[in-house]
């Protein structure tokens, strides 16, 4: 008796990246903290990119506590910014032409 299962791949959607290489995208990430706090992390800037002043000018914006912190796995740089400001760092990005939209994935919730 043979089976045939759909060969259905949940990571497909990884895998066919517009901007080309997954090193190349800019991560922003949400955290859930405790009870409604939560943590939006910003990683994958470029390395020419002032991470300090891109930081300072998210706090302003956003009126939010940021802080740069450093990735041990890739020796980058990330934006730790208070709240979920998810969709307002894409904006950001977009408008300051700091990246294209579609180097930017939007992960959480």
């Amino acid at each position: 008796m043979s089976m045939q299962f759909n060969a259905f791949d949940a990571f497909e959607d990884a895998k066919d990246s517009k901007a080309g290489n997954q090193a190349d995208n800019v991560h922003v990430r949400v955290q859930q903290r405790n009870g409604r706090k939560c943590i939006t992390t910003v990683a994958g800037l470029a390395d020419d990119l002032d991470i300090k002043r891109i930081c300072k000018a998210f706090r302003k914006n956003f009126s939010c506590n940021g802080a740069l912190q450093k990735d041990e796995e890739t020796n980058g740089d990330v934006i730790q910014l208070s709240g979920d400001q998810r969709t307002q760092v894409m904006d950001f990005l977009v408008d300051q032409e700091i990246c294209h939209k579609e180097e930017i994935v939007l992960h959480g919730f």
